[in-house]
């Protein structure tokens, strides 16, 4: 979990995910589009973002598609996020019932 933690630490890293997430499954070509890195900077983070599971690769003939892979963020939203989640919703049921109780 922490490869996703670090990848999900660069803001440049989080707008690739951004563009995967709004459409799946591009070329490296079209990840650089309209982007203000260079075609390597854009690769190396691709590789960050691999290596963290992130991201998912398939060759189709000459070219290589890229594909979001939700699954390591669902998983640190179940670990981390839900269980504080958990905690205030317990707090704020404790916090009703007293209030019910003392009118």
């Amino acid at each position: 979990m922490d490869d996703v933690f670090k990848a999900l630490a660069d803001e440049s890293r989080r707008a690739l995910l951004d563009r995967l997430h709004a459409r799946n499954g591009q070329t490296l070509g079209e990840l650089c589009d309209g982007l203000d890195m260079t075609r390597q900077a854009v690769t190396k983070h691709l590789g960050i973002l691999e290596a963290a599971n992130l991201v998912a690769t398939v060759k189709r003939g000459r070219e290589k598609l890229h594909y979001l892979n939700p699954v390591p963020i669902h998983e640190i939203g179940v670990r981390w996020i839900g269980k504080f989640e958990v905690q205030r919703l317990d707090t704020l049921a404790e916090l009703k019932r007293n209030l019910e109780r003392d009118q």
